[in-house]
This record gives structure tokens, sequence and C-alpha cells, in this order.
């Protein structure tokens, strides 16, 4: 219950130091990463969004545990607004039970997905263009809500391939994968009070601002948070009818195999931030890396396992501070490979003014150094087979079909 007693060993948050606060936080942080730069920018930046996190949870009577456990694919977020609250992007984030009436928005869920579809002939891209641009040039409503296409924004795409299988499981011979979320419903709009805080003057007004020592977390609190849970499950469905709409409107008749939420709330109090999250053993996802590299299907396997969190040297830490169901219970996939960056060698430092955070960058060519406050505009590249490998050495899932690309559309 929101307001009861914090535990007697959580007593006195408030008078750690913002040091002793992050270490706490780094603590309670589980990467399955690749310990490359954007693994460890995305653990610089974690560190404080937990930090605050905990604090916040600490002030409303919680037991201030909240965690951040990662995919293969740990990596960066874009989004300046997200990354300048201190989340990183590609795992986990739980802060309760799942049951207290709490919503984190700073970690901004947007029912982002990957819908793929199997079809029998393969189209002509100038084909597949024209009935893109006829979907964009004609008005489409879905529940009365005008669509605006994005194929062209962000990393969302539309990708061709042709199946290679790798188990007896029936399969066409091409499959598309659209990827896309629900840009219309960010703001406030007809049907609810809209997912993002800073676009949305409904949620700003109902949100509660929690003072942390790292800046404000906006929350949502008992009924509030019931509405706002109930609206991201409206917009959830909205983006899966919607990539439903435009694989039929791009591709006429085809055979739905996959239309997941990989950026989507899974509770009151948790997150898949840029992962797949598995319901059920053996439930089938995309992960798709590079355009010149193979896409994969898979089948989830439930993890981790015991023995896998032993050998990441998890047990020990994660016993102690009472978070071993969290890593037993966490059933995610990466979706995709997660940015990278080719220049880049390693974050070397970090610098905090007036609460805004620098990330002093060592190069690979050993001359000069990157300062930067996030990784907006900045160069990127998309990570290979490095993260399929990682994943099924940690036993997460089993590949079904390997998908040979053909081609990619962003327009």
């Amino acid at each position: 219950m929101l307001g009861e007693p914090v535990p007697k060993k959580e007593r006195g948050l408030e008078k750690l130091s913002k040091s002793a606060l992050i270490e706490r936080a780094k603590r309670h942080i589980f990467s399955l990463g690749l310990y490359d730069v954007a693994s460890y920018l995305c653990r610089l930046n974690m560190k404080f969004g937990l930090a605050k996190i905990q604090y916040t949870q600490y002030k409303l009577g919680m037991e201030p545990n909240a965690t951040f456990i990662s995919a293969p694919d740990e990596t960066v977020t874009r989004n300046k607004v997200r990354w300048e609250s201190g989340i990183g992007y590609g795992g986990k984030v739980s802060w309760g039970s799942g049951e207290d009436k709490v919503f984190v928005l700073d970690v901004m869920p947007n029912a982002c997905g990957m819908l793929v579809g199997g079809i029998k002939n393969l189209p002509e891209p100038r084909e597949v263009m024209n009935n893109i641009y006829e979907l964009k040039r004609n008005e489409v409503f879905i529940d009365n809500i005008k669509v605006s296409w994005d194929f062209h924004v962000g990393n969302h795409f539309i990708d061709m391939f042709r199946v290679v299988k790798v188990t007896e499981i029936d399969l066409p011979d091409y499959i598309f994968i659209i990827h896309s979320a629900a840009p219309e419903l960010q703001g406030e709009n007809q049907k609810g009070l809209g997912l993002y805080y800073h676009k949305s003057r409904v949620l700003k007004e109902m949100m509660k601002e929690v003072k942390t020592p790292f800046g404000p977390c906006r929350v949502v609190l008992d009924g509030d948070a019931k509405e706002y849970y109930k609206f991201f499950r409206y917009a959830e469905e909205f983006a899966k009818k919607r990539r439903r709409l435009a694989a039929t409107e791009i591709f006429g008749d085809f055979i739905e195999i996959i239309n997941e939420t990989h950026q989507g709330l899974l509770n009151y109090n948790e997150i898949s931030l840029g992962c797949h999250y598995i319901n059920q053993q053996g439930q089938m996802f995309p992960i798709a890396l590079r355009a010149d590299l193979p896409a994969y299907l898979v089948r989830g396997n439930l993890n981790l396992s015991e023995e896998t969190i032993e050998a990441l040297g998890f047990y020990k830490r994660a016993k102690k501070l009472g978070v071993m169901d969290r890593l037993r219970t966490l059933n995610i996939l990466p979706h995709g490979g997660g940015y990278t960056f080719p220049d880049m060698l390693e974050a070397s430092g970090e610098v905090e003014i007036d609460n805004k955070r620098y990330f002093i960058i060592e190069m690979k060519s050993g001359i000069g150094q990157k300062i930067i406050s996030s990784t907006e505009g900045i160069p990127f590249m998309y990570r290979g087979r490095e993260v399929i490998v990682r994943t099924i050495e940690l036993r997460m899932c089993d590949i079904v079909a390997r998908l040979m690309p053909i081609y990619v559309l962003k327009i």
C-alpha cells in the first residue's frame, strides 16, 4: 500500500549523498549486454534514472528497489526527453509488485512493435512503393482517429525477406516486417489522455512531480494510474490495428505470424523498454538486425535459469537485494541489434552541471574526445550477429528461421 512506512532498513534514504544513491542504484542494474560503448552509456545514464525512481518509491512509501535488467541489445535511447530523464534502452524496468497503482511516466511507453507477415509471392519494390504512396495519400482512420503514417521516421521501416527454415515449422516463402508505433496517441486525443507527459496537457495536469536529488520524477497515482493503464492498453491495440491495416493495404492478403509490442507496459510497475516479453514458453518473435544481415524468427524460452543467473555472477547480489524473482521471471528477448557508435571506443568519464549530465567519450582513432549530453544526432549504426549469438549463449531462445534480406523501405 502506498503511504505505508518504509521498512526500517531503508529509512533515511534522503540522508544519503547523491553519490551514495547512485551507487545504490547501480547495484540494481543487471546487464546481459555486449559491453560496447553503447551498452556502457546505457548503464551510465540508467543509474541516474534508477536512482530517481528509487528515491520516488521511498517518498511514496514503497520499497525502493527499482531494477533495470537488460537484454543482449542493451543500448541508448535516441529520444532526447527519455534520455535526459535518465533512461536507457533495451531491457525491463521494474518499480513495484506489479499491482501498485504507480506509473513512472519518465520511461515513456509508446506501444511500438513489429508485425511479421507472410506472403506467397515476392512483390517488386516499385509495386510496394506505389501502395505506400496510395496509403499515405488517402485519409485513413482507425476508431475515428486519423492515421499519420511514419515508415520513414527513426528506426521504423518495412523489410522484405526470403525465408530459410531451420526447423520443420510451416512458414511462407516470403516474409515482411512492419516496425511502427502509435504516434497519433502521444498527446491528448478523443480517446484518452495521451502517452507522453510532455505532449499531453491533460496528462501534465494529472501527473505528480516527485522532487529528487536528480530532478523531478513524473508519476500518476491511484485512480489516475488506472486511467493511464487503461489508455495504454487501448493505444497498444490501436498500434496493432495500425500495423495490420498497413500490411493489408500494402501487401494485400497475408498471413499474420506475429504482431507484438516491444515498448510497452507489462503491468502497473513494469515496462519492456525495447525488448520482447515472453508470455509463454515457445512464443515466436522476430529479431531484426541490419539491412545487410539476416533477421531471425525465434522461439522464446522462459528466462533466466538459475544456472545462468549464477554463471553471470548475479545470484548473490540479487538474493541480497531481494530481487531474485525479477531475474527468474525476466522472460525477455532483444528485438533488434540496438544502436552502437562505430567511431567511439569508450566512455571515460561524466560531468554533471546544474542537474544536466555530460559524458566524455574516447575515440577509436585515439585522437580527441567527444563530450555529449545526449545521443540525439550522433552518427550510429546497428549491431550485427553478436546480438543473436549472445542471446543463444544465454539460452534465451531457439532459432526457427533465418530471414534473408531482399529490400528495406524507409519512405
